[in-house]
């Protein structure tokens, strides 16, 4: 017997609704894949992207780097911005607000750096680009959005190289270049303001016997010690430098000549204090020093450095051991 077929489909327009559907529910599929794909990338962006709102003064948006980069609660951020406020670096805050209102007049900034502490107390570095934009949907709301990334190993490594730059690595002072580069502005800065400034060099006497005698290994620990004591002699604000192998030279700024002497008397008594151990021998150095101040006829910085340059030789040929005044 054969039994009546019965149409899954007997209604007008049923296929077309069905069809339909099944489209819709393959849009929705897409639709749902691509927010989760989306969610996916903003979870695996290590920078904040945020907006908000400049009216209502409310951040409307932050994605989910900012816990991670932060250290502090999203949550605590959307409900209230002085969680904003409070993260940033104590010095950095009138720079972060100030560019934040150079955005409504330029548009875009895409220069900003500033340092955050996160609730760790950690301090952390952020290059923050943020533009405007008008959203006409939401009622012309004037909307500033961004995108924050962590730059801390980027400046720690841009220390590193100025360090390098600049810095004598066996003493650990300035290299000749940083400290006349230095030394120029400070003269410039005396001459500008009629204040006082001191130039002085140094030479440790008899370094070549030093050498000779025990090796340059121990001569390198004599560079160093000398360095560490006349970095703790010195004053806050003086330049020190290693400009030569055994010749350093200091810059006294804002300091009236007899000051100037009795820094460089404090020096010399220190580096006469100073020991060496060279396994069972004991032996202690000395230094010649040459010291003068800016004049009034000083034009450059020049005159100064072979001023002090001639008194450090004269000191060497009267006997070493001395500061001789020029």
């Amino acid at each position: 017997m054969t039994l009546p077929t019965t149409p899954l489909i007997d209604t007008p327009g049923a296929a077309e609704t069905l069809i339909a559907l099944m489209h819709a529910q393959a849009e929705v599929a897409r639709l749902s894949e691509r927010e989760q794909l989306f969610s996916s990338l903003l979870v695996s962006v290590n920078a904040v992207l945020w907006a908000f709102d400049w009216e209502t003064r409310k951040m409307v948006y932050v994605s989910p780097a900012y816990e991670r980069i932060f250290g502090r609660s999203a949550g605590l951020l959307l409900a209230d911005y002085s969680e904003w406020r409070d993260s940033i670096y104590p010095d950095d805050l009138n720079y972060a607000e100030r560019s934040l209102n150079d955005v409504i007049e330029k548009g875009a900034i895409e220069d900003r750096e500033y340092r955050i502490i996160r609730a760790d107390g950690e301090v952390r570095w952020l290059s923050d680009k943020c533009f405007v934009s008008h959203q006409a949907e939401a009622g012309h709301r004037l909307i500033v959005v961004g995108i924050a990334e962590d730059i801390t190993e980027k400046k720690q490594l841009e220390d590193e190289l100025q360090r390098l730059a600049t810095t004598d690595v066996l003493t650990q002072s300035s290299n000749r270049r940083h400290f006349f580069e230095c030394a120029q502005r400070e003269f410039e800065q005396a001459r500008l303001n009629g204040t006082p400034l001191s130039f002085l060099l140094l030479d440790i006497d008899d370094f070549k016997l030093i050498n000779d005698t025990y090796g340059h290994q121990e001569g390198d620990v004599v560079l160093q010690r000398l360095a560490e004591s006349a970095r703790s002699t010195l004053r806050r604000g003086d330049l020190f430098g290693r400009i030569g192998g055994e010749e350093f030279a200091a810059v006294f700024p804002g300091c009236a000549p007899e000051m100037a002497m009795q820094i460089a008397e404090r020096l010399q008594r220190e580096i006469q204090r100073l020991s060496f151990q060279h396994q069972d021998i004991s032996f202690s150095i000395t230094a010649s020093q040459g010291l003068t101040n800016l004049g009034s006829a000083d034009t450059n910085l020049e005159t100064l450095y072979a001023r002090a340059d001639a008194g450090m030789y004269q000191a060497k040929r009267q006997g070493k051991n001395q500061i001789v005044l020029v």
